[in-house]
């Protein structure tokens, strides 16, 4: 029989073990806090000189850069910066990263239970004082397989959120396409209001000629200087347009506005698009089902949807609890084994299994009608492109005839059968075909977004694009690249 003293360090004992065991092994707790005035500071700190970024071009690119800083940036390039800098690339990493912690949690087996009780009983008669020392261990066992079925579960929620990674880069990849297209059609809009802009200035010019020598009319000579103000007013809005886009460039790129100053922004494929027989309506239609990341990213999570449905099948069936205890009492030594597990006699988990089966029906159908919006989209997408680029042909056409039409005038004057006059109207209506090929042009080109957006690849010469990172690049050690 154990004494008091024995009986109280052995109790001590025990309680040190299992808070020895709860210990070893538990994370801590690390601060990390969020400042709005340094994080501002390190956005507008951000250039195209960050080392990091050479480094991630460096490792992606099909054509290495020769120089670093680059003087020139084509859409591949951009592409790979707004891989390296956008934020809403961190967010979709981020819920990825809870999603792969949820396989872990998935994988985690119950924990057992100790449990010690010590008694002490008080003989009035004897008055002997036992102690009764009783410890017992509670082992959970899962039974059906639950825990692979959980896996499973987490698995294909995490390939889920590793494509809503790639969405959300094809997402960044198309708003920095529609910007470049922005603000190259508006440097070229600009180009042509300017050449207007002097055009009429010059008709201008030389109607007050005409009119000190008495062979216009005042009228005429006025009608003119409005036309003159008109296009000056509308060079200045293209100059502000041509900020805002550059500045809507660096946004979506994932810079301030400054990063982008003394740089050349070119796109040698923006005046190529590629004709109708080459991309025909099956092709892109079996690209969109097949090549979509939110297609496959439904699948995922249907998969999800089905792991789901056999963990609930498997909760029918319970889970066992073995419990071995030991006691010692009046010097006895009484060993046993407990078994406990719950009697499914009330329910037997039809609830959970009728949701779960739910769950799997609504993925489906939301798979179903993605797909039927994805060929809807196609065939409205195709006709639009189909129409944008008749128009631009037919731009094409009306510009290729104003300019053998302002060289023929040009020729004409030099032999002395026009006047400066008709010299200047024709370069008028050269700038202004000009502007409207420029709307043809986008038209097409974000026509041509449109159908990218719907088969979520390139369509044109531009190739194709990187793998999104699914780390934060910026995060990762910096090697030293040789240059």
């Amino acid at each position: 029989m154990f004494g008091t003293q024995n009986m109280q360090r052995f109790t001590k004992f025990i309680w040190l073990c299992t808070l020895a065991i709860s210990v070893v092994g538990c994370a801590t707790y690390q601060r990390h806090d969020l400042n709005a005035v340094a994080n501002e500071a390190e956005f507008r700190d951000r250039t195209l000189a960050d080392p990091g970024l050479y480094a991630f071009i460096y490792r992606n690119a099909t054509t290495k850069p020769s120089q670093w800083p680059p003087r020139e940036l084509d859409l591949r390039t951009l592409t790979l910066a707004a891989f390296y800098f956008h934020p809403d690339l961190d967010v979709a990493r981020a819920k990825a990263g809870i999603a792969e912690a949820g396989i872990v949690t998935a994988g985690q087996r119950p924990n057992p239970t100790f449990s010690a009780d010590l008694e002490k009983t008080l003989n009035i008669a004897s008055g002997v004082n036992p102690y009764t020392l009783g410890l017992s261990l509670d082992i959970p066992i899962e039974t059906a397989g639950k825990r692979g079925y959980r896996i499973a579960q987490a698995k294909a929620l995490s390939d889920a959120a590793r494509l809503e990674i790639a969405e959300a880069g094809w997402a960044v990849r198309s708003r920095l396409r529609g910007a470049l297209m922005n603000h190259l059609l508006a440097r070229r809009d600009l180009d042509a209001l300017q050449a207007e802009q002097a055009a009429r200035s010059e008709a201008v010019t030389l109607l007050e000629r005409r009119l000190a020598a008495g062979q216009v009319s005042v009228v005429e000579v006025d009608i003119a200087r409005i036309d003159a103000d008109g296009a000056r007013l509308a060079a200045v809005a293209a100059q502000g347009q041509v900020v805002e886009t550059r500045a809507a460039l660096a946004a979506a790129i994932g810079l301030p506005a400054s990063a982008l100053d003394d740089v050349q922004i070119r796109w040698p494929e923006l005046d190529t698009l590629p004709d109708e027989q080459a991309l025909s309506r099956f092709t892109i239609q079996r690209a969109g089902l097949l090549n979509r990341l939110d297609v496959r990213r439904l699948l995922a999570e249907y998969a999800a949807t089905e792991a789901a449905l056999r963990l609930e099948i498997a909760k029918q069936y319970p889970d066992i609890r073995l419990g071995p205890d030991y006691t010692f009492e009046n010097g006895d030594n009484k060993f046993g084994l407990g078994l406990i597990f719950d009697l499914p006699v009330f329910n037997q988990n039809q609830g959970s299994i009728a949701e779960a089966q739910a769950k799997r029906r609504q993925a489906a159908a939301q798979f179903m009608a993605l797909q039927a919006q994805v060929i809807g989209q196609t065939a409205q997408v195709t006709a639009r492109y189909r129409s944008a680029l008749a128009e631009l042909a037919e731009a094409d056409r009306l510009y290729a005839l104003q300019q053998r039409r302002f060289q023929s005038v040009q020729r004409s004057v030099e032999v002395g059968e026009d006047d400066l006059l008709t010299l200047a109207s024709a370069r008028v209506q050269s700038a202004v075909t000009a502007r409207s090929r420029l709307d043809a042009l986008r038209k097409a080109q974000a026509a041509l977004g449109a159908l990218e957006d719907v088969v979520q690849r390139p369509l044109d010469d531009a190739g194709a694009i990187p793998d999104v990172p699914t780390s934060n690049p910026r995060d990762e050690p910096q090697k030293e690249v040789k240059r």
